[in-house]
């Protein structure tokens, strides 16, 4: 069980968001930004990008729009959107998570 599934069954605490049927926000532990939080879902059958399949459409639609809603009410205009997909890219979760970052200029790329 990863740690993103704890924090769904409320066994861990977190500074949640957002919550809903589908998905879940919170702000990240160790942010990279002054603001920045995640956004998952609450299944744990997609443990990264690439293992989703056409049926998760829906899904991850409502994950990137959720992810937009959010950072609009945390006041960014200009924010990031990250998915890592691997471990050769830093994905230390292997549960599906969209990082949304904002609140300070970033560069690209972004190393």
């Amino acid at each position: 069980m990863t740690i993103f599934k704890k924090i769904i069954n409320k066994e861990i605490p977190a500074n949640i968001l957002y919550e809903d049927d589908f998905c879940l926000a919170f702000h990240d532990i160790n942010p990279k930004a002054p603001i920045h939080f995640l956004v998952i879902p609450k299944t744990t059958e997609i443990d990264k990008l690439s293992s989703a399949k056409k049926e998760h459409k829906d899904l991850l639609g409502h994950l990137m729009i959720t992810a937009k809603e959010l950072a609009e009410k945390e006041g960014l205009k200009d924010f990031r959107v990250v998915i890592n997909n691997g471990e050769g890219v830093g994905q230390t979760v292997f549960h599906l998570h969209i990082h949304v970052l904002g609140g300070r200029d970033f560069t690209w790329p972004p190393g």
